[in-house]
């Protein structure tokens, strides 16, 4: 750990090359410039970390405050309504008088309440197998390919989901901790996939496996230094916003989408310099490459969001 964290001048010295010159730091390691950059593995570990960790609070600060009241110069969380009857609240005592006058607050609280009694979450009845309900002794999931163990642990699944939905309906949070428990081991195993589908498109590159592997390490930390960046910004306009510097937070919009832009941008232009070969053939294979690893990307997620309800 010390080794991979500790963090010393060739971290800032690697920085700017991260962001503003695209393939740099490959190149120079690849032709053995390496003492004055942060190694790889560090660069990837200690961006990655920086981001998933503020992701998890940011996300988490969100689910758990339904909304707030900072009239007085101070924050009161509000638990006694959900967060659409707090809005509509507030959109119903902004109407003018005349028109508020008409209106029965009360009574359209009361009717979402109603609605919300009317729709409550899934039970095991709406859970369809050989297009009947599921039923653990009469009908359970029965997959002839899978054995008996992955069937009884699917089964398993299926019998605990609506208490799992209803702990996640309660509290939001269960979920979204355990999938940043989840996520950033998977995309670190996800680096030697991410390195072969750059080995395939550049068989003829003769490079070897361990320099895609290096490529994607520094894109890697280039993007997750790029999503910090964007994070940040995010909640400097919103604070922006909320004391009335309408201007500033203009500008930091503007910093987002800047950012936003030069993400792929630079992916694309790092192609070019660490490969290179012609624009025309390194922008079909930036093509291919991000259309592949979008796919890739997607399939993850989706296993994460899986894994995270299956293990809760």
């Amino acid at each position: 750990m010390e080794d991979l964290l500790d963090l010393d001048s060739r971290f800032m010295r690697t920085l700017k090359p991260l962001l503003f010159k695209p393939g740099r730091l490959t190149r120079d390691y690849m032709e053995g410039r390496r003492f004055r950059y942060a190694p790889p593995m560090r660069l990837y570990i200690f961006s990655s970390i920086v981001f998933f960790l503020l992701a998890a609070l940011l996300s988490s600060d969100v689910i758990s405050i339904n909304g707030i009241d900072n009239d007085d110069g101070a924050i009161h969380i509000i638990t006694d309504t959900t967060q659409e009857q707090q809005e509509v609240a507030d959109a119903l005592a902004n109407l003018p008088e005349n028109v508020r006058a008409q209106i029965d607050i009360d009574q359209a609280l009361a009717k979402m309440d109603d609605e919300e009694v009317d729709n409550p979450g899934f039970s095991l009845e709406d859970i369809q197998f050989n297009d009947q309900p599921w039923d653990r002794e009469t009908n359970p999931v029965a997959i002839k390919w899978l054995p008996d163990w992955l069937n009884d642990r699917i089964n398993d699944e299926i019998e605990g989901s609506p208490q799992k939905a209803e702990q996640i309906n309660e509290n939001p949070n269960l979920i979204i901790d355990k999938v940043f428990d989840i996520l950033p081991a998977t995309m670190f195993v996800l680096l030697p996939v991410v390195a072969l589908i750059f080995k395939f498109w550049y068989l003829f590159a003769k490079r070897f496996y361990v320099e895609h592997l290096i490529f994607s390490l520094h894109n890697h930390a280039f993007l997750f230094v790029s999503l910090v960046l964007i994070l940040l910004a995010n909640i400097a306009s919103t604070t922006f916003t909320k004391y009335g510097y309408l201007s500033a937070s203009t500008g930091t919009g503007w910093v987002i989408t800047i950012i936003s832009i030069w993400i792929p941008v630079y992916m694309l232009v790092s192609l070019r310099v660490v490969f290179q070969q012609n624009w025309l053939l390194t922008i079909g294979k930036f093509a291919v490459i991000g259309i592949s690893y979008i796919v890739l990307l997607s399939l993850v997620t989706s296993g994460v969001a899986i894994a995270s309800f299956v293990l809760l």
